[in-house]
């Protein structure tokens, strides 16, 4: 009864009692991590441009909070060092500092913080937080301290190279968009010979079956230990306008650090051209580019604990569902453990209580335009899975992959 009472303060349902069927995702509540998004663009690539504006439509992956900063798109010369162009990104720019006051709403005119992004996307109940905190009780402290390692420490930067590596395509590529641009030219003007090049716009749609992206992702995480929180809340956190403070943190903003973790590169695989239409071939590129980018998360995923995600369950009668899938690098050879959240000193605590595998053939095919190619699974809306251990389940407990 215990667990139970837990799980429900934590864990947010319409009611205690619900069915499976009427259980929606939005109804889960718990910590998510969160991504800042940007893309390394080279400029005096093919297709630069086409490729820049495809990805500023990419959104977030679900599974994560959207904490994008206003620059997404990092220009680099393709002669220089590319390790060397991001850090210098990274430190001139002092994006740690920026996610930072992203988190706390910090007012750059006043130096005036927030909580209510923290509360938003925190397990605890808002109200609670705010008298815990007022009162500066040991549970207050503990709950602001889990929420700053559960929310802000989870804090990643994606940075993802993309190279268009279709070269034997591109005289053709641009020899079609000279055409298509000379017909409307012809019409608009009405000057004959404009379009004697003759090319349709399906041999344009044609020509873009051929075009695939190299990507290289790199995983950059905020740090927030102790010693940094604790100078934040110190020094420069402040519920009002405070000059001292705003001065402080402008003067201190190289304090905040982003490490490295790892990176991850894309196969470079050709990506299917069903599901696009021949008058949009230029959502040929966001497909490539997305689902690329999809997969390089889903095996960092796989390679570092700590950008790992969890999801709810959704039902467990008449079976197991989560809404994961391929998207999410799901395959029948995983495994993924279902945690329970207890509190425990004031403070989140996940344990294990079983351990979930998907079943091969209800595997949700989830990645970008699966639907419109008519790809096997796209309806599902979810991944059924089967029990390999554990007693009983039921909806809003986590599961995260292990295998």
């Amino acid at each position: 009864m215990k667990k139970l009472i837990y799980i429900f303060a934590f864990i947010v349902l319409a009611i205690p009692h619900i069915n499976a069927d009427d259980l929606e995702v939005t109804d889960v509540k718990y910590n998510r991590s969160s991504i800042y998004s940007v893309m390394v663009s080279h400029a005096e690539q093919d297709l630069a441009g086409e490729i820049k504006d495809q990805f500023l439509s990419i959104p977030v992956p679900d599974q994560y909070n959207d904490h994008d900063l206003s620059v997404k798109i990092v220009s680099v010369n393709s002669k220089g060092n590319y390790d060397d162009e991001i850090e210098r990104f990274i430190n001139k720019n002092h994006i740690g500092s920026r996610l930072v006051a992203k988190w706390f709403e910090r007012d750059i005119l006043t130096g005036e913080c927030s909580m209510d992004l923290i509360k938003s996307r925190g397990v605890y109940n808002a109200s609670e937080l705010d008298k815990e905190l007022a009162s500066r009780s040991v549970r207050g402290m503990a709950m602001l301290e889990d929420a700053g390692e559960e929310l802000i420490g989870n804090t990643f930067l994606l940075v993802n190279e993309i190279r268009y590596i279709d070269k034997a395509k591109r005289s053709r590529i641009w020899g079609n968009v000279i055409s298509i641009l000379g017909s409307v030219a012809e019409v608009a003007t009405g000057v004959q010979g404009l379009s004697d090049i003759g090319e349709s716009l399906g041999d344009l749609a044609a020509t873009y079956k051929g075009f695939k992206v190299k990507i290289n992702t790199r995983l950059y995480q905020l740090v927030w230990d102790e010693e940094t929180a604790s100078t934040f809340y110190k020094l420069y956190y402040s519920n009002k306008p405070d000059e001292e403070k705003r001065k402080a943190f402008e003067q201190n903003r190289d304090k905040f650090k982003m490490k490295y973790v790892g990176n991850v590169e894309s196969k470079g695989s050709m990506t299917s051209f069903l599901g696009i239409k021949e008058e949009e071939p230029f959502m040929m590129v966001r497909k490539a580019c997305q689902r690329a980018i999809d997969d390089n998360v889903a095996d960092l995923q796989k390679a570092y604990d700590q950008f790992r995600i969890k999801a709810p369950i959704l039902s467990v009668e008449p079976a197991i569902t989560v809404q994961i899938g391929l998207k999410e690098g799901i395959s029948s050879d995983s495994r993924f453990e279902v945690l329970e959240p207890e509190e425990k000193d004031g403070k989140i605590e996940y344990k294990r209580v079983g351990v979930i595998k998907p079943v091969p053939s209800k595997i949700w095919d989830n990645r970008f335009m699966a639907v419109e190619e008519g790809a096997y699974g796209a309806d599902f809306g979810f991944t059924t899975f089967v029990k390999e251990s554990g007693k009983d389940f039921y909806p809003g407990l986590l599961v995260r992959q292990i295998e």
